[in-house]
């Protein structure tokens, strides 16, 4: 639940964000299902100045809650998981919890990176269009084939089961951006399409998609 600000008894949450970066996108989907109230304040990734202040590698997503910064969207998740228990982001199950960080994992470490704008800009000025792609396209497919793997014998409704966890949260941003973005075919991939599919129903997703963002272009939504 976004919001533009305002004086309040109790200082609100504030995400530092950016329209179009996943990891943001994480976080806002567990800033929703956990039904908390937030300052959006948008990072222009080319005038990152007084951002650095907050986060000195210049990175979104940043969370303020009153005098504590936290940075890195993984961070940012668990520690609104600690804080705010309910809905729990994490099955009681310690297979299930394995997986859904085996999930996280393969998104925040072997795909989301090699398609971040800065590489993909940088495999572009050193080799060209045509390569950049490949590239981008090369981890997607790599880190989808490991999901699929990993989860087609666990799913449920959503990616561990019939609830909503961390797994959720790392794979829609990166499908929808898969789709979107880079125009992934998702055709090999039937276990991940059910899981986006799923959170297509849900009001939480929905909301923190990059389209519905107060700083993306109008030519989005």
């Amino acid at each position: 639940m976004a919001s533009s600000g305002g004086a309040e008894k109790e200082e609100k949450l504030k995400l530092y964000s950016y329209w179009k970066s996943s990891c943001s996108h994480r976080v806002r989907i567990a800033l929703s299902l956990k039904g908390l109230e937030y300052e959006y304040i948008p990072v222009n990734p080319l005038k990152r100045d007084e951002f650095l202040k907050i986060n000195p590698m210049g990175a979104v997503p940043a969370l303020v809650d009153g005098d504590d910064v936290v940075s890195d969207s993984l961070a940012i998740i668990m520690y609104l998981d600690e804080k705010y228990p309910e809905p729990p982001l994490l099955p009681r199950d310690l297979h299930k919890r394995a997986v859904n960080y085996q999930a996280a994992s393969i998104v925040l470490s072997g795909i989301q990176p090699y398609q971040n704008t800065p590489v993909a800009r940088y495999i572009e000025e050193k080799t060209n269009a045509e390569e950049k792609t490949a590239w981008v396209n090369n981890a997607i497919t790599k880190g989808f084939t490991a999901l699929e793997k990993l989860l087609v014998g666990c799913t449920g409704k959503y990616a561990t089961g019939d609830e909503v966890y961390l797994a959720d949260l790392f794979l829609a941003p990166q499908i929808h951006a898969a789709i979107n973005r880079f125009q992934i075919n998702m055709e090999p991939y039937p276990t991940l399409a059910k899981c986006y599919e799923s959170y297509n129903d849900l009001a939480a997703f929905q909301n923190a998609v990059p389209e519905k963002q107060p700083d993306a272009p109008a030519s989005t939504t």
